[in-house]
């Protein structure tokens, strides 16, 4: 499955990130239509142009352990527009005491 690119193709057949950052402050929520929490960073594959994942913040605390900001890997978006949808993500993200917090692995 290829990602959706978000940036505008220039003459030159280089991207343009301007799209990208549209994204930026959307609302995220399951597929299930629960508020997960707000898009606050992307990290981005430069050279093609695409996304690879968004940073949720300030999260739904029935969510994620702790309302911690989480990682979210693009092939998890379902659909961006006025609001970002997941197509998946855990009923639950908890953190062990003592590890270091990490994304859940991808399905």
């Amino acid at each position: 499955m290829q990602r959706p690119e978000y940036a505008s193709i220039r003459r030159d057949g280089e991207p343009t990130l301007g799209e990208i950052s549209e994204i930026i402050g959307l609302q995220v929520y399951t597929h299930n239509g629960v508020f997960l929490g707000n898009v606050n960073n992307l990290v981005v594959d430069v050279d093609n142009g695409s996304v690879d994942g968004i940073f949720v913040g300030e999260t739904n605390p029935l969510l994620v352990e702790g309302s911690r900001a989480v990682s979210v890997p693009y092939r998890w978006v379902q659909s961006v527009g006025d609001i970002v949808v997941l197509r998946y993500f855990p009923k639950r993200v908890t953190t062990k005491r003592g590890a270091p917090s990490v994304a859940p692995a991808a399905k």
